[in-house]
């Protein structure tokens, strides 16, 4: 018995996975709370009791608590049916927008909308393909892998997030981006050989933008300032930048000019001893033709 209530208790926690607000995430805090407080006054308006409308739009009474007082997101086929069945004419079905950046976590949001305006992008990644540089496919694969795992739709909407970043890409003037990828997570045939290859070749066509330079660390290398994690620079247009590096400062993103020298030369270290970008290009597409 007690092992079935654990297992219950897991599922539920499962399913509530990627649906309760951030406590850290203000604005998003608000944007609920403004939906769960305009669904119940739309709700009272009509008369409808709450387990009525629970019956009606197919959730328990206690979802519609929580939602209506801002302790859950309403997923976007909730405030569909709360739409309808309330008679609100597409009101209630026109705050899905801005519920679904709600549902983006908050360091993601903050980190495409600096991705947005950088004028350089320098990013090194260790154990992953860079999201940036994922497709859809891998990234499905990559987000999937999770445990405990994501529901299906917590996949798609992440998935859509991190393609979502890829903007940055066909902005005009394009920023300079610069990636620099280990060799060991391009071998990695994450979603099966069909999905590598395609992400091999999303690589390939990156790589080969005027504005982007794409590398590659070689496994058989001496030791550098990137084994303890990732790192990311961004520079914008004032002068201004902003750095992170998994290795240092705690993780957190740092902007004063001393510690953004530190990330700078180790950064720029590390793209010393990469593989030049013709060089790493050739070298995808050796792995390329191994398959």
């Amino acid at each position: 018995m007690a092992v079935d209530a654990a297992a219950e208790t897991l599922k539920g926690e499962m399913s509530e996975r990627g649906w309760q607000v951030d406590p850290d995430d203000e604005w998003g805090i608000a944007v609920i709370a403004t939906v769960g407080r305009q669904l119940k006054l739309r709700r009272e308006a009509v008369g409808m009791r709450a387990g009525d409308f629970a019956k009606a739009v197919g959730y328990g009474e206690d979802m519609v608590y929580k939602i209506e007082s801002g302790k859950r997101i309403p997923r976007p086929e909730y405030l569909d049916r709360a739409d309808d069945v309330l008679g609100a004419g597409g009101l209630l079905s026109a705050m899905k927008e801005d519920v679904q950046k709600v549902r983006y976590p908050k360091k993601v949001r903050a980190l495409a909308e600096m991705e947005a305006k950088a004028v350089e992008i320098g990013l090194y990644e260790c154990n992953i393909i860079a999201g940036l540089l994922q497709t859809a496919e891998h990234a499905r694969a990559v987000i999937g892998a999770a445990q405990p795992p994501y529901s299906p739709d917590d996949v798609e909407r992440m998935v859509a997030a991190r393609l979502a970043r890829r903007s940055v890409f066909e902005r005009v003037p394009a920023p300079s981006i610069h990636f620099v990828l280990e060799e060991a997570p391009l071998r990695r045939q994450v979603g099966g050989t069909m999905v590598w290859r395609r992400q091999l070749e999303h690589l390939l066509e990156v790589g080969q933008l005027n504005n982007v330079s794409l590398q590659v660390m070689p496994t058989n290398t001496d030791a550098h300032p990137g084994l303890d994690g990732r790192i990311e620079l961004l520079k914008f247009s004032d002068g201004k930048a902003v750095g992170r590096s998994d290795g240092l400062f705690n993780g957190r993103p740092v902007s004063a000019p001393k510690q953004l020298r530190i990330l700078e030369l180790q950064y720029g270290t590390i793209r010393a001893q990469a593989l030049p970008p013709r060089e790493s290009l050739a070298f995808i597409q050796k792995l390329l033709g191994e398959t």
